[in-house]
């Protein structure tokens, strides 16, 4: 879509407004909305302007102008204004130098893009994530000087087997019982069906929908593989919908890892494959049916693998989920089929096409722009350093002694070392300039001074359980 084909999409849909998007550094849509006779074509070369101190991450008051050029081709119907609205993506501009901004993550799947096809390894890299979602009625929380908690209801809940319904009917997935049941056991199918309408009618390929295996009303929708860059605006407009859908029928969305005690969190399994000239790279005779180049990838991710989690699992209730001992994919090695390694080779098809590697430790609380590019940056250098991903492991984790476990390197035990980890761990994420110094260090900084030092210091509630009549 040109400008000028812009402006026809907004006459023929009787758009009167324009909707700008564009993501912060942490991952959030930030929005701002123009009457359409106020663009011109110029305004796509031009950009708008707002401030970049008031944005999480990014500009210092001193440095606050920034520009935000939208890209006429993302243009699409928002389905949740009153008024018709066309939404448009934005890159982020240097009004001074003109220069694409260093912190704007879409800026840094382009580079990084860029670089692969320079890398001559490969011309595009193909992602298809897994994210998992709760969906609940009420979410109540609060933190004071005297108090803190959070509450948490939904009508699928497996605690409410005994609350008063009138009647009470008793269909609540059990813990860790919410895998694909049926009605009147899954009672969201036509809300998540209505979420994946919505996202067909602005282009999303959507390839399922189903419950997922906790109670409280988890979720999961997959979307068709595509170019990290379309797959990474994809994701946005998927939290979007998601969130959007369920508040117009009195529900509410969580992209929380871990919201629930006891019960399965949020993943986010992302999908990787590398192809050049419209051929796939990864079929081989290697380990899995995997090429050398693949497994040289996979090698990468797995030696990288704790600095790409400070953005792909980038909270501090990610580690939450990422615990020893349960089915979460800690351990950090390869496999085919062993859903307990960070590093799966789907083996539901033997088409070349189909070939690729699962990551299975990212959660959807985070930047897929970065996460994305962070898994791919990795990959690449992989192959370029033939890292060897070591041995697979094949065996049912259940069945291994403590000590045989151990032997097995496991991701980091918090969000503390994650970003640890991508502070002695980053020239990999530099190479082309993809992820530059200042990028990397506002991230850690923000994690640290905001979710961390934050976190140090309240007390939890179960420390009343353990301290108070010591």
């Amino acid at each position: 879509m040109t400008p000028k084909e812009f402006f026809e999409f907004a006459k023929r849909h009787n758009a009167e407004m324009v909707d700008l998007k564009f993501t912060d550094l942490l991952g959030s849509w930030q929005h701002c909305t123009f009457p359409v006779e106020t663009w011109d074509e110029d305004t796509f070369k031009d950009g708008v302007g707002f401030d970049g101190s008031s944005i999480r991450g990014w500009q210092g008051i001193h440095m606050s102008d920034m520009l935000a050029v939208p890209i006429a081709d993302s243009a699409a119907l928002d389905p949740f204004f009153k008024e018709p609205t066309v939404s448009v993506v934005a890159n982020i501009v240097d009004p001074v130098t003109k220069e694409y901004y260093s912190r704007d993550p879409r800026y840094v799947a382009i580079k990084g893009l860029d670089y692969l096809k320079s890398s001559g390894i490969a011309d595009a890299c193909f992602i298809g994530p897994e994210p998992e979602f709760f969906i609940f009625d009420e979410i109540r929380f609060d933190q004071t000087q005297n108090m803190g908690f959070y509450q948490i209801d939904s009508v699928e809940g497996a605690w409410n087997t005994n609350r008063i319904e009138e009647p009470n009917l008793g269909y609540k997935p059990s813990y860790k019982g919410g895998y694909f049941p049926v009605s009147p056991t899954d009672t969201y199918h036509d809300l998540r069906t209505e979420m994946v309408n919505e996202m067909r009618k602005i282009g999303i390929v959507v390839e399922a929908h189903h419950h997922e295996v906790g109670t409280g009303g988890q979720a999961e929708i997959d979307m068709k593989f595509t170019d990290l860059l379309k797959m990474s605006d994809q994701l946005m407009w998927y939290k979007y919908i998601i969130k959007n859908v369920a508040r117009r029928n009195g529900k509410t969305v969580t992209f929380m890892p871990k919201p629930i005690f006891e019960d399965n969190g949020s993943g986010m399994h992302t999908h990787l494959s590398l192809w050049k000239n419209g051929k796939p790279l990864f079929a081989g005779d290697g380990y899995a049916g995997m090429s050398d180049l693949a497994l040289h990838a996979i090698g990468g991710v797995l030696k990288h693998a704790a600095a790409i989690l400070a953005f792909a699992a980038p909270t501090a209730n990610s580690y939450r989920r990422l615990v020893p001992g349960f089915e979460a994919p800690v351990n950090l090695v390869m496999s085919a089929r062993n859903r307990s390694a960070a590093v799966r080779i789907p083996m539901y098809h033997g088409n070349p096409k189909a070939k690729r590697f699962e990551f299975r430790c990212p959660d959807p609380s985070g930047n897929g722009y970065l996460s994305f590019t962070a898994l791919m940056m990795a990959a690449i250098d992989g192959i370029q350093n033939k890292i060897d991903p070591g041995d697979p492991l094949d065996r049912d984790i259940y069945d291994m002694t403590k000590n045989e476990l151990e032997a097995y390197p496991k991701v980091p035990g918090n969000l503390s070392e994650a970003l640890d980890a991508l502070e002695s761990d980053h020239e990999f994420l530099k190479k082309g300039n993809v992820f530059t110094d200042d990028l990397i260090e506002a991230w850690i900084d923000y994690k640290r001074t905001n979710e961390l030092d934050e976190l140090a210091l309240r007390p939890h509630p179960y420390e009343f359980f353990l301290y108070y009549d010591n």
